[in-house]
């Protein structure tokens, strides 16, 4: 198959296939290679449908789970140069393989329950659920309020479930050394956790204002054996650094995505590895009180934690399903990572979705208080539950989340992670429309000590002293 160089810095770092040339839009790890090609957003500029019911579904067939090629709908797939296109194979015909052979999962199974864990609890939320019953007065006792405490993980958060099982696949692909990319440190601290139980060379690339927002995770990959590498920028250029030093070693090096973007498989096998969170939460949810949740909310910055809940009750009609994008300083205010609210279709590092973009096709800069968010995309999957209206996505500002952060700190003595504070702070509107006994389950991705140092360098509000 003929395909073309592509110019990086003057060198013939890439090529990309000539079946992808139909696309006047390409990024290959990170770097932008011929003007956008975009589509007309069918979205509005609002934060979400109506509170007041559930969204029409576009599409009335059953739902889809993907094509079993990394495709939902328009969106997944791999754009990528030929180099990848071998390996990516390799990794998804490994992925299919351990999948299903009990020797992998059962050295899986007994790692998160005793090395991570697991299961972690499905804990009500009683002096939240009292909060918003005198805020809503009811007859039959108002909305309970359920979390799921992913914050209990080992490492802190839900990040550890899939670093776990993918540095188990780097070792049995032969690769001795892991890389990786993280934001707010999480991904990152999971990551040299696995690599120092399993005996791999860790390297995680951060962006430089993450590492000095999150001084507290950088000291830990460090204590736990991994090189940290800077990188100008934030998440999303630490995520091209770590995908082009994947790109130059590719035999000995293993790259350990912790979200659901990218090229197939890489989203479907984080998917797959945080969908241990959902199954759980039906698993207890039976148990607790005979049924299911009504409403599943998760925070959305590229949507792991999200499809991690979600994924177990995508068939479940009667379920919602409600993911909580970062609406930063204002929707309006052109800094936030609302990519659901105000991006338009595009491929970036691999894979099409949700970007956020100008009209020139150049990726923005995104911008949350919770720098875990901080992300120009979405994963396919989720962009597909946008798009048939399985899912509903609605936005919280900084100022929100900070509040919802203190709140669940002072009532339940939980401190949340900032980007799961999104998902708490949504609960403000939310709780007002549901019918009295409704059973709400939000997912508490992460624990909060890691966010202090940024909550004092912005100037605690009155109220936290």
């Amino acid at each position: 198959m003929s395909s073309s160089k592509i110019q990086v810095r003057g060198q013939p770092l890439l090529r990309v296939p000539a079946r992808n040339h139909r696309m006047t839009h390409l990024i290959v790890c990170g770097v932008s290679t011929k003007r956008h090609h975009r589509e007309i957003n069918a979205l509005s500029s609002n934060s979400g449908p109506s509170l007041d019911s559930v969204p029409t579904r576009t599409d009335k067939r059953q739902f889809l789970r993907g094509d079993g090629n990394g495709k939902f709908g328009r969106f997944g797939g791999k754009f990528v140069p030929e180099t990848l296109m071998s390996r990516l194979i390799e990794l998804e015909d490994e992925f299919n393989f351990v999948r299903c052979d009990h020797e992998f999962q059962e050295e899986l199974t007994t790692a998160l329950r005793d090395y991570v864990g697991r299961e972690t609890p499905l804990y009500f939320a009683e002096r939240l659920t009292e909060h918003y019953k005198n805020i809503v007065p009811t007859i039959e006792g108002g909305t309970e309020i359920y979390l799921k405490r992913e914050d209990l993980s080992h490492c802190g958060s839900h990040k550890i479930n899939n670093a776990l099982a993918q540095a188990m696949i780097s070792r049995r692909l032969g690769c001795s050394r892991v890389v990786a990319a993280t934001g707010a440190g999480q991904h990152g601290v999971a990551t040299a956790a696995a690599c120092a139980k399993l005996s791999l060379e860790c390297t995680v690339f951060m962006g430089a204002a993450d590492i000095e927002k999150q001084s507290f995770n950088v000291l830990s990959m460090k204590l736990l054996g991994a090189q940290v590498i800077s990188v100008e920028g934030t998440f999303k250029d630490a995520s091209s650094e770590a995908i082009r030093n994947w790109v130059e070693n590719l035999y000995t090096t293993y790259y350990l995505s912790g979200t659901v973007v990218g090229p197939h498989p890489c989203p479907i096998i984080v998917r797959e590895f945080q969908s241990v969170i959902g199954k759980e939460t039906r698993r207890q949810a039976k148990q607790l009180w005979g049924g299911k949740p009504d409403v599943l909310v998760a925070c959305v910055g590229s949507g792991s934690n999200a499809l991690g809940l979600f994924h177990e009750f995508v068939g479940d009609e009667d379920v919602r399903l409600v993911g909580v994008e970062a609406a930063g300083l204002g929707l309006d205010s052109g800094k936030h990572s609302a990519t659901l609210a105000f991006g338009d279709v595009g491929v970036y590092h691999g894979s099409m979705s949700y970007l956020l973009q100008d009209d020139q096709g150049q990726i923005l800069k995104p911008h949350s208080v919770g720098v875990g968010l901080e992300y120009p995309g979405v994963g396919p999957e989720i962009s597909f539950m946008k798009e048939t209206g399985r899912a509903e996505f609605y936005t919280a500002t900084d100022e929100e989340a900070i509040q919802a952060f203190m709140r669940l700190s002072r009532l339940e003595g939980i401190i949340p992670a900032l980007e799961a504070s999104h998902a708490l702070a949504f609960l403000d509107k939310l709780v007002p429309t549901l019918r009295d006994g409704a059973k709400v389950v939000v997912n508490c991705s992460g624990r909060g000590d890691k966010d202090l140092d940024t909550l004092i360098q912005r100037g605690m509000p009155s109220s936290f002293c």
